[in-house]
């Protein structure tokens, strides 16, 4: 007995993570220059926007748990990108910051998402991207809500 609920062509959380694999795919690329992988790129694109953060508003930034995320930021830390420090306030807080390596790699990264979308547009519009963003974010909010 076939179950139509049961066929990989049915199942979203197929192409979800396809889709995520294959991103994160496309970069490699871009990032071996750069010497740093996927999760440090989105690590840095946190910092970027707003330098010296505490680890747990990063993980939660990224959605990730603190657990997940510092050993990331120790390697990140080893290649000089980034250092951690105690809170002044709270010194059970670490305080994470850009050094000027971690800074100077945004001007080396500043063309990588342009080139990204150059490729993908070839085969789906930037409108057809814009357009299911919302949708991805109501579907995230929905899976944290279930997943607590």
């Amino acid at each position: 007995m076939v179950y139509e609920q049961l066929k990989l062509d049915n199942q979203l959380c197929f192409r979800l993570y396809t889709a995520s694999r294959l991103v994160a795919g496309a970069y490699n690329p871009y990032f071996e220059p750069l010497g740093i992988t996927y999760p440090q790129y989105l690590v840095l694109l946190v910092l970027w926007e707003k330098d010296q953060q505490p680890v747990n508003d990063i993980a939660k930034r990224l959605h990730l748990e603190t657990n997940t995320v510092t050993p990331l930021l120790q390697r990140m830390e080893k290649a000089g990108f980034i250092v951690r420090k105690r809170g002044e306030k709270d010194t059970r807080q670490r305080i994470v910051s850009l050094t000027p390596k971690g800074i100077a790699m945004r001007e080396q990264a500043k063309n990588i998402p342009d080139d990204l979308s150059k490729q993908v547009l070839q085969h789906v519009s930037m409108e057809e991207i814009t357009n299911i963003i919302p949708s991805l974010d109501k579907l995230i909010e929905g899976l944290q809500q279930t997943n607590k």
